[in-house]
């Protein structure tokens, strides 16, 4: 029933994100629902590694791009065990950049540390909006305006 779920070999503009689902889903579920609104290539619910639960989303593949359309618009906000789930288009995560506009400080790194170690440590986390930058030091500034102006040395 559940095919083996390869995201380098699915259709991502035929697959359906799955939000909100509760503890007690398992993917046949899953399989079962979806098939009411089109035919169903695979499921795959995300599964913590130490517990071996499933971590409340999942994926499902439908054969064709207009069969995912039309599960977003019919399964969207039903409710699964109680709970309203959440049904999107996959390949419009993947399209939008959210940008929260948050700036990260970090002070007290080892003068060791360069703005390619930063990358490799911060882009593990996602994509960065901008390249990091290591300042070695900062002055601050007032000109006779009142505003504030940041200068770098090093």
């Amino acid at each position: 029933m559940a095919a083996k779920f390869l995201h380098d070999e699915r259709n991502q503009d035929a697959t359906v994100y799955i939000g909100g689902i509760d503890e007690k889903t398992t993917d046949s579920l899953i399989w079962e629902l979806m098939l009411q609104v089109g035919p169903v290539v695979s499921v795959h619910l995300p599964k913590d590694r130490v517990s071996q639960t499933h971590q409340g989303y999942g994926f499902c593949e439908f054969q064709t791009e207009e069969d995912a359309d039309y599960a977003v618009k019919i399964m969207n906000g039903i409710k699964l065990f109680g709970r309203p789930i959440r049904v999107n288009k996959a390949s419009a995560d993947k399209r939008a950049i959210i940008n929260v506009g948050a700036d990260i400080h970090v002070s007290g790194l080892d003068q060791s540390i360069d703005e390619r170690q930063l990358l490799n440590i911060f882009s593990t986390f996602g994509p960065l909006m901008a390249p990091p930058k290591v300042l070695t030091s900062l002055f601050i500034c007032f000109n006779t305006n009142h505003r504030f102006h940041g200068m770098r040395k090093g």
